[in-house]
């Protein structure tokens, strides 16, 4: 995706006069999605014997703590921050005959700036939005699951004395939004939200330092997030 199509609405925002500054947090249950592909694990299908193309990769999805923080500029512009508690994601392999089988799991936080259009800053109770922005995904605690490790031994790629890794690149990509304020009250409300993001990485499977098998994987999740709003 290209981060440039970003810069004019959010350069607007963030370059916009103060004047109608209103914040507002909103704290509740965020879901990521993968709607993931991946290239295959053309490696193991040699050493397995499986046909060429035949093996991907899966991420499953994990909803975590979400806490988002609203910086309303102007009636009709606002720039939100995504953050949330580190999601966890386990990682298998699709297809073939080893389908379902575990290669590892790993954590990752997603920070995404956003900014946002409000359609009708002006009523009372309904405020819907949509946004654009960026997304910084920083993967960390990668672990290898020892249904592949063991899997690796039985196929002579591995001894039981090696040093098996699992290693995810961080990500920088394009996010998409859109949702809903509905107001309570003078300070409580509720935040709907769903956005596309563009999260891609690649995976490496490595045996003492050196890899064995690179992966690259599109995570491209949809995030959904529904919560409390607190408008400050």
């Amino acid at each position: 995706m290209k981060t440039a199509l970003i810069a004019i609405p959010l350069i607007s925002a963030l370059g916009a006069a103060p004047a109608f500054a209103d914040f507002a947090v909103n704290i509740g249950a965020i879901t990521v999605a993968p709607d993931d592909s991946s290239s295959s694990l053309n490696v193991i299908e040699q050493v397995a014997g499986l046909p060429n193309g035949s093996t991907a990769l899966a991420v499953d999805s994990n909803t975590q703590l979400g806490l988002t923080f609203d910086y309303r500029i102007k009636p009709h512009w606002a720039v939100q921050l995504i953050a949330a508690t580190p999601f966890s994601h386990d990682i298998k392999v699709k297809g073939s005959a080893i389908d379902g089988l575990k290669v590892g799991k790993t954590k990752h936080l997603p920070p995404t700036l956003l900014a946002q259009y409000h359609f009708m800053p002006e009523h009372q109770t309904f405020d819907p939005f949509v946004g654009v922005g960026l997304n910084y995904t920083i993967f960390f605690d990668e672990q290898i699951d020892t249904q592949l490790s063991d899997t690796l031994q039985a196929l002579g790629v591995t001894s039981a004395t090696d040093s098996v890794a699992l290693k995810t690149k961080n990500s920088f990509g394009l996010a998409l939004q859109a949702g809903m304020n509905i107001k309570l009250s003078d300070t409580l409300g509720l935040h709907l939200m769903v956005s596309k993001m563009d999260i891609d990485t690649i995976g490496r499977v490595q045996v003492n330092d050196t890899t064995v098998q690179s992966v690259n994987i599109n995570i491209d999740p949809y995030v959904a997030m529904i919560g409390l709003r607190w408008s400050l």
